[in-house]
């Protein structure tokens, strides 16, 4: 656990932040393979390529026990639709989502969209 924090990029303009949910089966040893496919190493940079080319400039993903919370910052001009079409047909996109749907409690099939749940700001500071 980091109790130091996470430095967050600038950037020279403004931006938006989506956060998302979604929960990973409740086994550890998938968890830890989850974690490696994720990590700098394991990713593939194909992926990582398509989700820079359609306009996403950071894209972290916290876990806590089998929990995922993914912080997605664009452009405030970012249509999110538009994007996630863009993405799903990116080549290896449809292939990276059935790789890693092994560890996702999700049903066969299931794009990200569908797996990835948008949660709603509730509170922040009000300044």
């Amino acid at each position: 656990m980091n109790v130091e924090g996470y430095s967050a990029k600038r950037y020279p303009f403004p931006v938006k932040r989506y956060c998302q949910t979604l929960s990973l089966k409740n086994n550890p040893q998938l968890i830890a393979e989850y974690r490696k496919v994720h990590s700098k190493e394991g990713s593939w940079p194909e992926i990582r390529e398509g989700i820079r080319s359609v306009g996403i400039l950071e894209m972290e993903i916290y876990i806590c026990g089998n929990l995922l919370f993914m912080i997605v910052e664009t452009p405030v001009d970012f249509d999110w639709n538009i994007a996630m079409n863009k993405l799903a047909h990116l080549p290896r996109q449809a292939e990276w989502e059935e790789h890693v749907a092994r560890f996702q409690e999700c049903a066969p099939g299931c794009t990200s969209a569908e797996k990835w749940k948008m949660m709603e700001r509730i509170f922040y500071l009000y300044e």
